[in-house]
């Protein structure tokens, strides 16, 4: 049967082209007319993050593999120097279109509204002057022009920073010398002029190096500046940290971390207008090739655009939108929060976020029992947590009330790592057991288990269980849609209770009843249910697979999606980045078909809903089918236990598969196109989670 597949040579699709493909969706909803006009602005903004993060590890990876002599044949059959120069093209022309949306469409819209981005020789007189004041009294003192010439090396340029490459002449000696000056990032990316306009709500920015650049003089007093130009500069940025080798993970991941600054160059961002001899010094000192270099109209890193983006103009913003509580959690008849133990006693509490609260659930939930003298234990899973998280701080009042926390911290959780480090010294100040997972393996898990001795109820230990797709973060769960499961089923709690045990301890337990848990069963888990819903299909019984993630890359469970497609199985894939899973081919994957949706909230969820002749089933958690995922992370899925929350995700996975539904197309030719759908996921569930405080349902 796997012949069958594997005859298909070109079966996967490249995940680096795929990608990018990705940040290309992005790119066309900052495109897209019919969004509001700021929120197009904050998409230029993310494109530009996405393709920065993407440089620091993909392309960074790319060329260390190319370098090491480690340049293997990816899947998609393309060797790393394809795929390299794929995507130096790609991503040019993506660049190139980008600026192009901010200078034709997104500049002269915003000037319609009375907001208006200029540079500098758009000033007025009055303008100019109240910009030579800023620059004297507050950028001047933070600014370090560094030069270069034999007693002054080439200066070091920081990852991602914003910089000037000046050219300045010695009037006396006739002598040029370039220096860099930085543009501090301290200050506001467009500096506001004030108001304008016949409304007194409408304002005028202009670029800080624009600012910066036209005061060079005082910079450089008594030298000529020839000219000024902006340019930006990418890193290597992963981290590289051999745990067997390092006595202590969190001391080596703070000397990796001091390293991390001074990787090697695999991008140079550069205003069209530079002169060739400037380039070339750059080229030089930097030690970057003529394909890595990036030529755009300026204004480079348009990062910046969530400053604007964050204008108090509602008009041009999508509608405000306040998540509620959820139905199983919320008292009509009582002003005071409702016992979430009580609740999840009575019925399993079903979470999407951001649509149901997060701080009246999640939160709640380890507030409550950070409270409650029945508790005895709390133990959970943070990777990435918000600066000022309320879920850290009721840890620490849980310990300091004496109950047995145990925490397991993934300081390696990619560029938050020295935030992570500060949390895991104070919780262990405060009492915690602090844990950092497993040697060679990122603890990507949300889990979180609540101890309460219920002897009171006549009941004994009961074990309080929430699984999530998504991070124990109160700002990303305002803006990232994920599942969560509130649960006392005991097979779950039990099985939670092992896996902490063995991400704490020496334990081991492969197996688990309701959990699928990586490196160890979620492949070989999930290719067992979709060879399931095979022979269901060939016993004429009810069959198919949907599945809901973030990136679909690994081959074997690839493979045997092609598997069943080709017995007749009926497979849904609704995938928002990365898919190297090549739909419609003939005889391989007609039955396949793969949607992306983008919007307003980052579609985060992982769900694996199965048919099951006739009784489905389904499964949540954090996994995506990617080879980090599923060979060097922890990652845990959770069968859904309650009837009502399978048909919940049913409901949801139908809604985004609706032929009326808008969303990304993915054709046998990797390409994807939007199919003009005028109803959206996101304001169907934002509408739906209006009228649900009514109708009592879980998820709509």
């Amino acid at each position: 049967m796997v012949a069958a597949v594997e005859k298909f040579e070109d079966r996967f699709l490249d995940r680096e082209v795929s990608w990018l493909h990705f940040n290309q969706r992005v790119l066309e909803l900052a495109e897209d007319e019919s969004l509001p006009l700021l929120e197009r602005a904050r998409f230029l903004a993310i494109f530009t993050s996405n393709l920065d993060e993407f440089f620091m590890v993909r392309v960074a990876g790319l060329k260390r593999r190319i370098a090491a002599g480690l340049a293997v044949r990816a899947a998609s059959g393309l060797m790393p120097r394809d795929v390299l120069e794929h995507i130096w093209t790609t991503s040019r022309e993506l660049q190139e279109r980008q600026a192009a949306v901010f200078r034709d469409t997104i500049v002269p819209a915003l000037r319609e509204h009375e907001i208006e981005l200029v540079r500098w020789d758009d000033l007025d007189l009055e303008e100019q002057r109240s910009c030579k004041k800023l620059f004297k009294n507050r950028i001047f003192p933070v600014l370090t022009p560094l030069a270069v010439d034999p007693a002054h090396p080439f200066p070091y340029i920081s990852g991602l920073s914003l910089n000037l490459a000046v050219l300045i002449r010695n009037p006396q000696s006739g002598k040029e010398h370039f220096a860099r000056v930085k543009v501090p990032p301290i200050f506001d990316r467009f500096v506001p002029l004030g108001t304008t306009g016949a409304s007194g709500r409408g304002a005028r920015f202009v670029p800080l190096e624009d600012v910066i650049g036209s005061h060079l003089k005082r910079l450089f007093p008594g030298m000529d500046v020839l000219e000024f130009h902006t340019f930006r500069v990418t890193r290597n940025e992963d981290l590289e940290v051999e745990e067997d080798d390092a006595e202590n993970l969190l001391a080596a991941l703070e000397k990796e971390l001091l390293r991390r600054r001074f990787g090697p160059p695999v991008r140079l961002e550069v205003e069209e207008s530079i002169s060739s001899g400037v380039l070339d010094l750059l080229k030089e000192e930097l030690g970057v090739v003529d394909e890595e270099v990036f030529r755009l109209p300026g204004p480079l890193d348009l990062r910046g655009l969530h400053g604007i983006a964050d204008l108090s103009h509602e008009v041009l913003k999508f509608p405000t939108f306040l998540p509620t509580t959820h139905s199983r959690l919320a008292e009509f008849e009582s002003a005071a929060p409702v016992d979430v133990f009580k609740a999840a006693r009575r019925h399993d509490v079903l979470l999407q976020h951001p649509y149901d609260s997060f701080a009246t659930s999640v939160q709640r939930f380890i507030e409550q029992a950070a409270a409650d003298p029945h508790v005895l234990a709390i133990k959970q899973t943070l990777y990435r947590t918000s600066g000022d998280s309320p879920i850290i701080d009721a840890l620490i009042d849980a310990a300091e009330a004496g109950k047995q926390v145990l925490v397991i911290v993934e300081i390696k959780a990619r560029f938050d790592e020295q935030a992570n480090i500060r949390w895991a010294r104070k919780l262990e100040q405060a009492g915690c057991h602090v844990v950092y997972g497993l040697v060679g393996l990122k603890t990507h898990c949300k889990l979180a288990m609540v101890v309460r001795d219920e002897a009171h109820h006549g009941y004994g230990i009961r074990r309080y269980t929430h699984i999530g797709t998504g991070n124990y973060n109160s700002k990303t769960a305002r803006t990232y849609e994920d599942l969560g499961l509130i649960t006392t089923n005991e097979s779950i709690g039990e099985d939670v209770a092992h896996l902490f045990n063995n991400l704490s301890g020496w334990s081991r337990k492969p197996s688990y009843g309701q959990l699928l848990v990586a490196p160890d069963s979620v492949r070989t888990g999930l290719v067992e249910q979709i060879h399931r819903e095979i022979a269901h299909h060939s016993a004429g019984r009810p069959s198919g697979i949907r599945i809901k993630a973030n990136s679909v890359v690994d081959e074997a469970v690839i493979d045997a999606l092609y598997l069943a497609s080709q017995e007749g199985v009926r497979v849904e894939l609704l995938v928002r980045g990365i898919c190297a899973l090549r739909p419609g081919v003939p005889g391989l994957s007609e039955n396949i078909v793969v949607r992306s949706i983008l919007g307003r909230f980052l579609e985060h969820s992982r769900v694996f809903w199965f048919e099951n002749g006739g009784d489905p089933t389904a499964w949540l958690g954090s996994a995506d089918m990617m080879h980090r995922n599923l060979d060097r992370r922890v990652e845990v899925l959770v069968r859904l236990p309650d009837p009502d929350s399978i048909a919940s995700v049913g409901a949801l996975l139908d809604l985004s598969f609706a032929p009326t539904t808008n969303a990304w197309e993915l054709h046998t030719d990797g390409t994807w196109t939007n199919n003009g759908a005028e109803q959206h996921l996101q304001e169907m569930l934002i509408e739906r989670q209006r009228k649900r405080r009514t109708t009592g349902s879980q998820m709509g």
